[in-house]
C-alpha cells in the first residue's frame, strides 16, 4: 500500500520544517528539532517522505530447472 490513512509524525517529513543536515531539521515554531521529533502542528508534506528502498530478490534458492521451457 503506498499511501496509508495514518502516517506517524515525524520532523522529517512535516510542512513545517526544513532539512539543515542530515540530522538537524529547522522548524518554524520550535527552531532546531531532531529529524526524528514531532509536535502537535504537524501537518504532513507528502514530497518530503522518502519511501523506503524495495527489498532485494533472493535468487539464490533458483536452479537452471526454473528458467528452461
Amino acid at each position: 500500500m503506498l499511501f496509508q490513512k495514518h502516517i506517524e509524525p515525524r520532523c522529517t517529513y512535516c510542512a513545517r520544517g526544513t532539512q539543515l543536515e542530515s540530522d538537524k531539521i529547522l522548524c518554524g515554531r520550535h527552531g532546531v528539532v531532531s529529524p526524528g521529533g514531532s509536535c502537535r502542528s504537524f501537518q504532513y508534506d507528502p514530497l518530503k517522505r522518502v519511501p523506503p528502498a524495495p527489498a532485494a530478490p533472493d535468487f539464490s534458492r533458483l536452479k537452471d530447472e526454473d528458467f528452461t521451457l
